[in-house]
């Protein structure tokens, strides 16, 4: 495994909707906030950035999909990049005036359907929580996988940083 330097110092602002019933909330904002941090620093972020989190249900994600993606059918997480990043990074108007904060963009992550592929991989929802919520950051950060060369540099990057925060299988 190879690691990077990160710069530790680095504000993260989560703002955090939950509209699900299903699952304890706090907890599971506190990790994602964790996980969101190590993987904003593990990619060398320098502003403080702004991230939007909703946690979801099945049918919310499934809505959420359909209306933005044409997409019928539910699924575990969605990102919605608000900047070309890095490209956008100097351009003001992805600041937030109010805050100086670097404006990234959203996340919806469906709790429920975390916890059916905890279960299905057979390892804790914290962990399929966790992934998910560095999936959803590299999408933030112009990372995709719709090729097969990506879909590797996306991974090694997940399982870095998820093994640097001492969340394995």
């Amino acid at each position: 495994m190879r690691y990077r330097a990160i710069k530790e110092d680095i504000i993260l602002n989560l703002m955090a909707d939950n509209r699900q019933s299903q699952f304890e909330a706090e907890p599971i904002e506190k990790l994602i906030k964790k996980v969101a941090k190590k993987a904003i620093e593990y990619e060398g972020v320098n502003s403080n950035p702004q991230i939007s989190v909703i946690l979801v249900d099945n049918k919310e994600i499934k809505e959420i999909n359909r209306v933005y993606r044409k997409i019928d059918s539910a699924t575990d997480v969605l990102s919605f990049p608000q900047i070309d990043y890095p490209a956008d990074l100097e351009n003001k108007e992805n600041i937030d005036p109010d805050t100086g904060e670097l404006v990234l963009g959203d996340i919806a992550i469906s709790l429920e359907r975390a916890y059916e592929q905890s279960k299905e991989y057979n390892h804790t929802f914290e962990r399929e929580v966790a992934f998910l919520t560095v999936h959803g950051v590299l999408h933030l950060l112009g990372y995709d996988h719709e090729t097969e060369e990506e879909r590797n540099i996306m991974r090694v990057k997940e399982e870095e940083i998820l093994g640097m925060l001492g969340i394995t299988r």
